[in-house]
Parts: structure tokens; sequence; C-alpha cells
């Protein structure tokens, strides 16, 4: 399977103007770029890397770079076209602490589903992380924050494209998003009411692609560097 990096970014995203980098996924961390951390964790599990982001000169290189195309969803777009195989697994260009074995866990556990979100469980992050801040959803299995590996069907994903736009489009509209969503499952979410496999159920039916949500062991797929209180944190 290939790897999708999104490293790309916007100039003037707070922390990558502090560092003075075009974007935040460069911002050095222990003397390397944020992204060398995760193209090392996913070379080292096997895998073929598509990176789409600034050209930068990087240890491990990436097989392939694209460029930036300016947008978080078009850049996923630009890496699922590049991409040879039926599935590719997608990844954020921030996370310093994604080793080989997390990612290899999350290879050989993934459901049979168009589109695998990761998602970590709140205890596990505390237990690695004790105090580092995350945002998390409660539901009646417990608290989760998303993580950043995902698994998605090429095929299903141009199927649920229009969506996504959709979706993305309205992300700071709140009501039509709720109405796209649907008011019963946001209340229910607001609430933790839902539970995982309703929720599956229901972005299934939203996108038409079968989605799965996949509880990960490793915390550090959930970390990644939003904020300089992030690096002070880590520091």
């Amino acid at each position: 399977m290939e790897a999708i990096v999104l490293a790309g970014g916007n100039a003037g995203d707070p922390l990558a103007q502090k560092f003075g980098v075009a974007s935040k996924t460069l911002v050095p961390y222990r003397g390397r770029p944020l992204v060398e951390y995760t193209l090392e964790a996913l070379v080292q599990a096997g895998l073929e890397v598509i990176l789409v982001g600034p050209s930068v000169p990087l240890n491990p290189p990436p097989q392939r770079a694209l460029p930036d195309q300016g947008g978080l969803l078009a850049n996923l777009e630009a890496g699922i076209n590049a991409a040879q195989g039926s599935k590719v697994l997608v990844a954020t260009g921030d996370m310093p602490f994604l080793q080989e074995e997390a990612v290899r866990w999350v290879l050989d556990n993934a459901p049979q589903a168009g589109f695998v979100y990761t998602i970590v469980a709140r205890p596990t992050i505390e237990r690695r992380f004790p105090g580092m801040r995350r945002t998390y959803a409660r539901v009646r299995e417990g608290y989760f924050t998303g993580g950043n590996l995902v698994i998605i069907d090429k095929k299903l994903f141009f199927t649920a494209l229009p969506l996504l736009k959709q979706a993305l489009e309205l992300r700071k509209k709140p009501l039509a998003l709720a109405r796209m969503i649907g008011l019963g499952t946001l209340v229910k979410v607001l609430l933790g009411q839902a539970d995982i496999a309703g929720l599956e159920a229901r972005v299934s039916r939203i996108i038409g692609v079968p989605a799965k949500a996949l509880i990960t062991p490793y915390a550090e797929i959930g970390i990644d560097i939003d904020k300089e209180e992030d690096l002070r944190w880590l520091a």
C-alpha cells in the first residue's frame, strides 16, 4: 500500500510564521522538521510515500513529491490521483512520535471498509502523554480523540468527493452542517449518547461509502502539533 503524507499548509499559520517556514509540518522539533518523523515511520513500515506539500529536501525523502494544491481536500485528491494501488494510507505530516510499529498495527488491524478512521481513547493518550491537552468526543464507549492515520479506498473516495467538498465548505456554518449530519445524530453526539456503531452507520449513509472507526492502542497516532503550546509541552 502507498502512503500519502499531507504536508501542505499556509505560511501565514501562526506556528509556521513564528519559525519562518512554508508549512507547520516543516517546523523544527528536536533538530528535524516535523514531517520527517512521519516519513521515517512510514518508510520503515515498508510503504511507498507520496508527499503533498512544499518542495524542500527531506530525510528520508519521499518516493514522490507533489506541490501543495492550496487546501486539504485538494492535496488529498492530488495524492490519491497519483497513487497506483486501490487503497491508500493517509497521514498528516505533524506526528513527531509516530513509529513503524504503530503504522504496521493499523495496516494489520484495519477492517474492510472504504473509509477507515483511527481514533484513540482518552486513557491511552493520558497514560503515554499525561497532561497533554487534546480534544475529545464523548460517546457511549468513552472519550476519544481523532487519529492522524486514515485508510481510503480510491474508487470510493471519488464517489464521496462531492459530498466531502460540500462538508468542507459548510465547516464554518454549524446549522447547515447539522442539517447535513442529521439533527438527531448531532443531539446524540452533543449529549454523549451516540455510539461508535451508530456513528459508523450514519457516516456510511451520508457519504455513500462503508466507513469504520479503528480504536488504536498507540497514543502517538493521536498526537500532532497544532500550536506553539504543543511544542513547549513536548520539549
